[in-house]
């Protein structure tokens, strides 16, 4: 059945493969490491904004034994933050727009090393140096490489527009 919520001219989504590898601060790989990922929507929320039970736009996976992650995902977007309430007002009083620049945030957690909790901010993004966040950090923007069909990464054939990028991360151990 067709149904009623079919819309014509949907935006395209651009795939984005997401690599890179975790490393200690000695530059030894780290094996089993968590990488979790999580992104807004097209719209600019979370899934945890939307009523239910819903989840989209995140996933977690345990790094190989090289420190590699790989994964999935849709090409991020920059999007405005909910500007209601003492947020809205903090905003507004530091004359600063409500946008943040598109991004992916990541957490990477291992026993023995400290909690690492990040973004990868895509190169270009009108607001990168406007953050309403103030999370922009040059070591932290990396270039998402724009691709015309042919072979991913992953070995899988690819029609259409599709991007990649390469972030390393790396934990320093407690104490």
């Amino acid at each position: 059945m067709f149904g009623p919520f079919f819309v014509d001219d949907s935006p395209e989504i651009v795939l984005v493969w997401v690599s890179g590898q975790v490393r200690s601060v000695d530059g030894g790989p780290l094996e089993g490491v968590r990488v979790d990922a999580w992104e807004a929507d097209e719209d600019g929320f979370y899934d945890t904004q939307y009523e239910g039970d819903r989840i989209a736009g995140r996933s977690w996976q345990r790094t190989g034994p090289g420190g590699e992650y790989r994964f999935w995902s849709v090409r991020p977007t920059s999007y405005p933050v909910p500007v209601d309430g003492p947020v809205g007002e903090l905003i507004a009083a530091a004359g600063r727009r409500p946008m943040r620049p598109a991004h992916l945030h990541l957490m990477v957690t291992a026993p023995g090393y400290r909690t690492l909790i990040t973004h990868v901010f895509a190169v270009g993004d009108e607001y990168l140096y406007r953050d309403a966040v103030f999370g922009v950090k040059d070591s932290l923007i990396s270039e998402f490489a724009e691709h015309q069909g042919g072979i991913a990464p992953d070995g899988t054939g690819q029609d259409g527009r599709w991007a990649s990028i390469e972030f390393d991360l790396v934990l320093v151990p407690l104490g």
